[in-house]
């Protein structure tokens, strides 16, 4: 095996576990964004609020929290 044909599977592999790790953080933003979306929810049906504005300032706290993780994790 040559060394072209070594660092053709390197890369391979690099791309393989980086696609793994993004896919992986998509999920995870998802399941962020989803359980802080549901609490909200749930938390507006209990109280009988008119507006949904728990819902909504518990979705973008979800957002916000799933990006600073996102990126924080790009950057390492």
């Amino acid at each position: 095996m040559g060394k072209d044909e070594q660092k053709k599977d390197d890369d391979e592999r690099n791309e393989a576990g980086s696609l793994a790790k993004f896919s992986g953080l998509a999920f995870q933003m998802i399941g962020i964004i989803g359980v802080f979306s549901f609490a909200g929810y749930k938390i507006d049906a209990a109280c009988q609020h008119q507006v949904k504005w728990v819902t909504a300032a518990l979705s973008l706290t979800g957002v916000f929290i799933s990006l600073y993780i996102v990126v924080r994790s790009v950057k390492s």
